[in-house]
């Protein structure tokens, strides 16, 4: 008789510098070469040693090379006899230094981590200053020219709010990767958080991301702080939704998917 199926949710913190995203890249990606090496494909082999059986991991984000993240909710379905306490512990011990395991629990089977998320959180961080700390060079963009906050967060203000934001992606893809009907997403948070180092944080929280939204939105706002955008570019180039206006994507190191939200309100459904 088959022990009954468990579906377990891992909440998972990495590096993701030496990555290439989290998804695993199918055959014709392969071919073309380059790095091949993704948090899922690390994972699911972790698991496939622990279990003895191969599960796929249903993720909530779709992260790109190089982003990083601090709670990355994935879920899977295993009839194992093992315990969630258990299955993290040997997670841990075998994953590499770059990744870790911070929950492991069993969750409702009906739970998807992808589609039953209500919005996700990013966090970008630049080091606006005249050098970069070397304890933080892999994890935030350093943008020398001097900024202009105040002028950012208005213009932050005119992307708050359901719109479609085909101007700020590189192609009309959702974060699974699947090409999208509409480019229509609702932020619900856009923060902009200066620090007496020059460290300063972007944060991002919306129903959805498209892809490079964030980065694109980000280096939009760069534009308009150094002065190479006038008062008004957030809003005109939303409405024109011409990815051509909009600013460039910045580089992917500076970002972090740090919160995934569920029904109740957290990421710990």
């Amino acid at each position: 008789m088959k022990n009954p199926m468990k579906n377990i949710m891992l909440t998972i913190e990495y590096d993701g510098t030496n990555y290439n995203g989290w998804q695993i890249q199918d055959k014709a990606q392969r071919k073309k070469g380059g790095r091949v090496k993704t948090i899922q494909g690390v994972l699911e082999g972790a698991l496939f040693n622990i279990l003895s059986a191969r599960v796929r991991l249903i993720s909530s984000s779709r992260t790109d090379s190089g982003v990083h993240a601090i709670n990355h909710v994935a879920n899977f379905k295993s009839s194992t006899t093992l315990k969630p306490a258990r299955i993290k512990e040997a997670l841990n011990a075998l994953l590499p230094d770059d990744i870790a395991i911070k929950k492991a629990e069993e969750v409702d089977s009906r739970f998807n981590a992808q589609y039953d998320s209500a919005s996700k959180t990013y966090r970008y961080r630049i080091c606006n200053s005249d050098y970069i700390s070397p304890f933080i060079k892999k994890y935030a963009y350093h943008f020398r020219q001097p900024l202009d906050i105040s002028l950012m967060r208005k213009e932050a203000v005119a992307l708050l709010g359901r719109h479609n934001f085909r101007a700020f992606m590189s192609a009309c893809r959702g974060n699974d990767g699947e090409l999208r009907r509409d480019c229509v997403m609702t932020i619900k948070r856009l923060e902009i958080r200066p620090h007496k180092s020059g460290l300063i944080e972007i944060i991002i929280e919306a129903d959805g991301f498209l892809y490079n939204m964030a980065r694109n939105i980000i280096g939009t706002l760069i534009e308009i702080g150094r002065g190479k955008f006038s008062p008004g570019s957030a809003r005109y180039i939303l409405r024109k939704k011409d990815r051509r206006l909009a600013g460039p994507t910045i580089p992917a190191k500076g970002l972090c998917l740090v919160e995934v939200k569920y029904g109740r309100g957290n990421a710990h459904f």
